[in-house]
């Protein structure tokens, strides 16, 4: 009986498909530490760095590599900077909503904000159509409940308004 059940255990074992690549794996090359020169305990401390002792040994199946192209570097005035490779700039917040809640924020601190394309400015605690912006074509204003939402539609520099508690604050968006 238990020969019958080695048997059938066997059969199944065949039958059960086998994973793995086909192609054997074999391990990366490794190269040895290089040796440090002892150093004596009276000698000034320096810092030298270890040369490779030949060439590199070569890697299992390397792709052959290309050249990279050379960056080109336009003609630059000293002390400007090259042009970034992202299109936002690092402070800018991206395409979020920005809320302001005008009894809680000292709006004499809130100068300017960078939103991306989409992003909204929301102002919490003003009443309909105190807010005014200077570049119509690139907002689409909300009122709603005591708050203002004004979403920015296309790229550029919005300068918005608003007034609160007799004094009248500019904040000016770079939508990017």
């Amino acid at each position: 009986m238990a020969e019958r059940t080695g048997r059938r255990l066997a059969a199944a074992l065949l039958l059960v498909p086998v994973t793995g690549c086909a192609t054997p794996v074999a391990p990366l090359p490794v190269r040895p530490p290089t040796p440090t020169p002892a150093i004596p305990a009276s000698a000034p401390a320096t810092t030298v760095a270890p040369t490779p002792s030949g060439p590199a040994p070569p890697t299992v199946g390397a792709l052959p590599t290309r050249a990279a192209p050379a960056p080109s570097t336009p003609d630059r005035t000293p002390g400007t900077r090259p042009p970034s490779a992202s299109p936002r700039p690092s402070a800018c917040l991206g395409p979020v909503r920005y809320d302001l809640v005008l009894a809680d924020t000292e709006l004499a601190l809130v100068k300017s904000l960078c939103l991306g394309v989409g992003g909204v400015l929301r102002l919490q605690g003003i009443g309909p159509g105190e807010v005014t912006v200077d570049r119509e074509d690139l907002v689409d204003r909300n009122y709603e409940a005591g708050v203002v939402d004004v979403r920015f539609l296309r790229a550029g520099t919005v300068g918005v308004t608003i007034p609160y508690e007799g004094t009248t604050y500019l904040v000016t968006v770079v939508v990017v």
